[in-house]
């Protein structure tokens, strides 16, 4: 079993570029529903890096959100205005490219290297989300569990890129070896 599973390494590291792709395309491409990208408005528009993407500052957001799979007109309305939509559909875009690129990887160390440096530059920004997005912690609602360390709903998805982060840094590594065996 130890034989094999050292022998399997090379394997495993393409197994993880299929994960990383397949995680990237269908996140990627959720942002082109119109739920998912009216869900990632609190931590775009809490954001330093990406804040400026929208037209409207946060906290005005909290006035029209909408539940997952709900459609209220004035708060599409105010999201178009936003540029919530636009925003997601280019993120998403480069979601599932830098999704491609690490999957290439597989094929072409130099591609494969990008796209990994780029998951783990994406994670990076992601989990930036725990300290500038208050909706990744349980609110003070008069429970005793509140704030940190206690992960809302957002918050456990936003803690999850630390395996993604881990998962780029050794996609990237292996392209690295791999680029350096060819000079």
């Amino acid at each position: 079993m130890l034989t094999f599973l050292a022998n399997a390494q090379g394997q495993f590291f393409n197994l993880m570029r299929i994960a990383i792709f397949i995680v990237m395309a269908w996140i990627g491409g959720l942002k082109a529903f119109q739920y998912e990208a009216d869900g990632i408005v609190p931590f775009v528009a809490n954001s330093p890096v990406m804040s400026f993407f929208y037209h409207e500052k946060a906290p005005d957001y909290k006035n029209y959100k909408n539940k997952e799979g709900e459609v209220v007109e004035k708060n599409i309305q105010w999201h178009i205005k936003n540029g919530t939509y636009v925003f997601s559909y280019a993120l998403g875009t480069a979601i599932v490219i830098i999704g491609l690129l690490t999957l290439l990887g597989i094929f072409n160390a130099k591609l494969g290297l990008t796209g990994a440096l780029l998951t783990f530059v994406m994670s990076l920004v992601t989990l930036s989300f725990l300290i500038t997005t208050k909706e990744t912690w349980v609110p003070d609602l008069g429970g005793p569990d509140h704030g940190f360390p206690y992960l809302s709903a957002a918050g456990r998805l936003v803690i999850k890129d630390v395996i993604m982060m881990a998962a780029g840094l050794l996609c990237a590594s292996d392209s690295a070896v791999r680029i350096l065996k060819k000079v």
